[in-house]
């Protein structure tokens, strides 16, 4: 940490539980900044602001990061990593992003063969694999997907540890509900047409 810089221990979270850092800087005199560290919003603020001023821009900055990142999920469908390579270079940018940059995968791949998992992940040789019926959905489905692959690198099952690692993203919930929609109709034999037809 900077000399001049003080952490707050405020016990923070996101709306979707994300741990929040507050960080007093004796270098920043007016300017106030909010960004995404380690799976954690930080908000950097002078030194001299009361508790009352800390409050009340904390508040404002994680509504920021909050609409930046649901701008974000709104337009990422106009960048999807088409080719392994560029799905390789996008995870790395969902792990530095979320996880601290702890997972890193030795390859990451679209495949076909997968008929009943979105996803999987071979902790032993650092290799991921995404079905490539991901490829039509919204890319903050597919960015889930990579995040919770690139989780198993770290930790192998689906106990608390292994969802903590996921709370920083804040479309888990949203994704996870998409999924299991797309595998309810899916079940049910359910094509894009059926599901259309009893929409007003």
């Amino acid at each position: 940490m900077a000399r001049g810089a003080d952490q707050s221990a405020l016990p923070l979270t996101t709306d979707d539980g994300a741990p929040v850092v507050v960080r007093r800087s004796a270098r920043r005199r007016r300017t106030v900044a909010a960004f995404w560290e380690d799976g954690k919003a930080v908000v950097a603020i002078p030194a001299h602001f009361t508790k009352a001023q800390e409050s009340e821009w904390v508040r404002r900055m994680l509504d920021k990061l909050k609409r930046q990142g649901e701008r974000q999920s709104q337009g990422a469908g106009r960048r999807r990593p088409a080719s392994d390579a560029a799905l390789a270079g996008h995870a790395a940018e969902l792990s530095a992003r979320y996880l601290g940059g702890r997972a890193r995968p030795a390859s990451v791949r679209w495949v076909s063969n997968q008929k009943s998992r979105w996803g999987s992940a071979t902790p032993a040789d650092g290799t991921i694999r995404l079905s490539d019926k991901l490829r039509a959905m919204p890319q903050w489905v597919i960015d889930y997907v990579l995040l919770h692959e690139l989780a198993h690198l770290l930790v192998a099952g689906h106990n608390h540890a292994f969802w903590r690692l996921l709370e920083a993203y804040p479309e888990t919930q949203r994704a996870k509900a998409f999924l299991e929609g797309v595998a309810f109709a899916t079940s049910r034999g359910l094509g894009p047409d059926e599901q259309d037809a009893d929409a007003d």
